[in-house]
């Protein structure tokens, strides 16, 4: 991953913990209601891909681990991960394209719903993506996949020769040689992966999306529905299909894109499609981005304006993060595919303990207070979630009370101790395991493996009922805390 040239070393701190009664009279821990949104307290587990689900986006025994022991904590929230809406192979991540995956998203509520004693509300992030290929082997890309056009045999003296010819000579030549030869969406190809964009409207299936997005997701929140879920986050951010219509990148020039009013208008339709489909009470948000964080990318001035439609369409919260684009993204090795975030907006969503003077708590802080003011001063009272290196109590709090947001997002402190809202809200946060921030796991999410925390993973492996990654080398979910070891640690039950 990127990381800043300064590379200045931080560490999380806990700061002073809350009392009991100090936590009970907390903004934190303080109920939320807003339309269809009920909140026991303003706490939300975001969306995180775990790599748990079958190769055919089945929920698993691992699934219903991996959410059972968020929702033992008891946050207000837990999304689940970003889960498919089109019934397309995908690898081991959750779909809800289909009929047939309502048997296992309706066990996954019922365990979070027992796990949680019903506190916990539980959302389902819905997504479409693009097709995106692994960089091929040089020689496969140039002789299966290159289309030779007229341009290439002009580039490379070809004349007459035939096109196995063409190829050959095109083999022979290093990577400098081919960016000049190439087109440049050709080189990405070689290089990175092909990778389908939301302006490649040549293709049918691209032009079309406008035309068949709407109804995939409406289709999808209705399984939700059907499923238990008490609502749905529309997946607007990052570097898949919808946050890339909304992309200042976006120059389609069908009515959606090119100007901010065009960028929005398929999110917008997507979320009446789906309010249409589903009933009264369901909720229905979505998470966006304050900005892309990528050279001619969407700015704060852009995702104010969108947050303001979106709350103007009546959606029930607008949850915020940042960057995790393709665009900067480093070249995959062969074999593999480009992963969104390994350039500098993958650093900006998911910033380490190696930073730049502005430090990795909170990056994402105040132009979420931005976007919340811009809302606020629309008129709307809808609901900002914040996330991005929150991991203490004072943090979380203070950001409340300066109305930077109305609820508090924790994931890589979460996964690290899935216990520390009950720790905070009992007056036991000196027991809370803090996260480092060294992103070791987003180092195993890009290599598509079991996504685990290093200060639990390796503890207690010998425990009976312990379960192991496929490698045998790490527990799949974190010990169960008892009350009383002031040391931070953990031990199983």
């Amino acid at each position: 991953m990127w990381k800043p040239a300064a590379r200045i070393r931080y560490s999380a701190t806990g700061g002073r913990w809350p009392t009991e009664e100090e936590a009970r009279q907390s903004r934190l821990f303080a109920p939320l209601a807003y339309r269809r949104l009920r909140l026991s307290q303003r706490t939300w587990v975001p969306a995180m891909v775990p790599w748990r689900a079958t190769e055919d986006g089945e929920v698993t025994g691992d699934v219903l681990d991996w959410y059972r022991r968020f929702a033992e904590g008891r946050p207000g929230a837990i999304v689940v991960e970003a889960t498919g809406v089109r019934d397309v192979p995908s690898g081991p991540l959750l779909r809800i394209g289909h009929d047939r995956y309502l048997p296992g998203l309706k066990k996954l509520v019922e365990v979070v719903r027992e796990a949680s004693g019903g506190e916990t509300r539980l959302f389902i992030q819905i997504i479409d993506f693009l097709t995106i290929r692994r960089r091929p082997e040089k020689t496969k890309f140039l002789k299966r996949f290159l289309t030779v056009t007229d341009e290439v045999r002009e580039a490379v003296g070809a004349g007459d020769l035939s096109e196995e010819a063409v190829r050959d000579r095109l083999c022979e030549l290093d990577e400098n040689e081919l960016r000049e030869i190439l087109s440049p969406r050709d080189f990405e190809s070689l290089t990175r992966g092909y990778r389908q964009r939301v302006t490649d409207v040549e293709l049918e299936e691209i032009r079309a999306l406008p035309e068949t997005l709407p109804d995939l997701f409406a289709a999808a929140a209705r399984r939700a529905e059907l499923a238990g879920f008490d609502g749905v986050e529309l997946h607007y951010a990052h570097a898949y299909t919808m946050a890339s219509f909304l992309s200042a990148l976006n120059t389609r020039r069908d009515g959606y894109g090119g100007t901010r009013e065009g960028r929005v208008r398929l999110p917008l339709e997507v979320f009446a499609a789906v309010r249409e489909r589903v009933g009264e009470g369901f909720v229905c948000g979505c998470r966006m981005l304050t900005e892309d964080c990528i050279d001619g990318g969407s700015s704060l001035a852009d995702t104010r304006y969108f947050a303001e439609r979106f709350a103007a369409a009546g959606m029930d919260f607008i949850s915020l993060s940042r960057g995790g684009k393709f665009e900067d993204a480093k070249d995959p090795k062969v074999g593999q595919a480009i992963y969104p975030y390994t350039g500098r907006s993958g650093y900006e969503c998911m910033p380490g303990y190696l930073s730049d003077d502005f430090g990795p708590f909170g990056r994402n802080v105040e132009p979420g207070a931005a976007i919340r003011a811009a809302v606020r001063q629309a008129g709307f009272d809808t609901p900002v979630v914040t996330a991005g290196g929150i991991h203490s109590f004072e943090q979380a709090e203070q950001i409340l009370a300066d109305g930077q947001a109305d609820v508090i997002a924790l994931a890589r402190q979460s996964l690290a101790d899935p216990d520390w809202f009950t720790k905070v809200r009992s007056g036991r946060g000196d027991e809370v395991r803090l996260c480092e921030y060294t992103n070791y796991c987003e180092g195993l999410d890009t290599k598509h493996k079991m996504v685990t925390c290093q200060l639990w993973d390796r503890v207690d492996l010998d425990e009976p009922g312990v379960k192991l990654t496929p490698d045998g080398k790490r527990r799949t979910t974190a010990p169960r805390w008892k009350p009383g070891r002031s040391d931070g640690a953990d031990t199983v039950e």
